[in-house]
């Protein structure tokens, strides 16, 4: 089965939307979304693959800590891309994520195991216990982000079933936009997502800021024109490594010196945006 992209959302240039207005008359929405996330033991190649499970539970031991406290230090919420296992394995972190108040957003039950491939009852029962996860904390499943980025043709439909109202997998623009199902995409990114960037190495943190710093100053410059959002993607094994996370402090310092600045969650995003878009 395939489908073309129109059929899934239509093609709308960004010099024709209509005029968004943010909160307070900010020129950008900020949303930053650490991925908190579960993986099971027989990660990689040779079981047990103890050097990268080992690296990534760091960020669960230590580096979410980290993030934690830079991202309370210049006021920011978190969208929290959650992997609704961590609620079973990792109750501290869920007992601090409601202390801070951040959102939380579906990201599958582990990232060991991606939607690829799934038949629609598979796919359903992951959502369904991704969901039940959530509503245990007692958030409710607004937003999704699919693990890895992945979907299969079924996703959209199943996730507006179960009254999901925004998806982020969609890395095609900076502004939200309406799907033809009735979700709406808000813009995530690859290019500020520390997962391809510091994985597989291909950029240093000295340029992975300079990169936030550049994005920014673009998006807030058009921003005087017509609203746009930023997202900054984090990962605690990678952001939350000692050597990396004052570049992302200085980087937020950066963001936050200005004034017209949104700060917000992926809910409060959208919630504006239909809002906007129903004012003009």
């Amino acid at each position: 089965m395939s489908f073309e992209q129109s059929s899934i959302f239509p093609y709308m240039p960004i010099v024709d939307r209509p005029q968004i207005k943010w909160p307070g008359g900010a020129r950008v929405a900020v949303w930053v979304v650490p991925n908190i996330e579960h993986f099971h033991l027989e990660l990689g190649p040779g079981v047990p693959d103890v050097r990268n499970h080992s690296r990534r539970d760091y960020g669960n031991r230590v580096g979410v800590w980290r993030l934690m406290d830079t991202l309370t230090k210049h006021r920011i919420r978190g969208t929290v891309a959650l992997n609704g296992e961590v609620v079973k394995y990792y109750p501290r972190i869920m007992e601090e994520c409601a202390k801070l108040g951040w959102e939380l957003m579906g990201h599958g039950m582990t990232n060991s195991s991606f939607l690829s491939g799934l038949t629609p009852e598979a796919e359903t029962q992951v959502i369904t216990a991704t969901r039940a996860a959530i509503e245990s904390c007692g958030q409710k499943m607004r937003g999704w982000l699919g693990p890895g980025l992945t979907e299969t043709f079924n996703t959209l439909d199943l996730l507006r079933a179960q009254d999901v109202e925004y998806i982020a997998d969609w890395c095609n623009d900076d502004l939200p936009y309406a799907m033809n199902n009735g979700l709406h995409s808000i813009p995530y990114t690859l290019e500020l997502n520390d997962m391809p960037l510091f994985n597989n190495a291909s950029i240093s943190i000295v340029d992975f800021e300079r990169r936030i710093r550049d994005t920014f100053d673009t998006l807030y410059e058009e921003g005087a024109k017509n609203g746009r959002v930023m997202c900054i993607a984090l990962h605690p094994f990678l952001i939350g490594a000692a050597h990396r996370i004052k570049y992302l402090d200085s980087a937020l310092a950066y963001i936050t010196s200005h004034e017209d600045v949104w700060l917000t969650t992926g809910s409060e995003i959208i919630d504006a945006y239909k809002a906007a878009v129903l004012a003009t």
